[in-house]
């Protein structure tokens, strides 16, 4: 085998302009590997990377949404079931009341023949047929908020 001598480097043939354009001054910035062990940076597709977190987006504000929708629901039917006790209560605190209702017991809501309510303690199954009353309204609860709850 025979050896080779090196060629000497006659630098005034370099021509500095094309190494420039052959060399980066930051190479992790290159689009493709600038050496041996390096990766190689790829392009990526902007709209499809977009798209999917606008969907992952849309998703999850969407999921967001509806719980919200679900709490606003139970809050509407909280609000429209303490309105209708507040407006039963009006009509049983207008009714006559011969006796102080106590929390948690039982009246009964009777209109007279002369259209005015009267609240009562005897149910319509204990007057029997001598009903005093003209209709018999309701079986209410007194509740602890002094609101009256319809049972039937």
């Amino acid at each position: 085998m025979k050896k080779e001598t090196p060629k000497p480097i006659d630098v005034d043939s370099i021509d500095l302009d094309k190494l420039k354009e052959k060399t980066a001054d930051l190479p992790s910035l290159l689009e493709y590997a600038h050496s041996v062990g390096g990766f190689s940076v790829v392009p990526t597709d902007e709209g499809a990377i977009k798209s999917s977190a606008r969907m992952a987006m849309a998703e999850q504000t969407q999921m967001q949404l509806d719980q919200i929708f679900e709490q606003m629901s139970l809050l509407a039917s909280q609000a429209r079931e303490l309105k209708k006790r507040a407006d039963v209560s009006t009509q049983i605190y207008d009714a006559h009341m011969s006796f102080k209702p106590l929390v948690g017991k039982t009246y009964y809501l009777y209109e007279k023949n002369d259209g005015t309510r009267s609240l009562s303690i005897v149910s319509p199954e204990e007057w029997g047929e001598k009903l005093p009353f003209k209709n018999f309204i309701a079986e209410v609860k007194l509740l602890a908020d002094h609101t009256w709850k319809v049972i039937s």
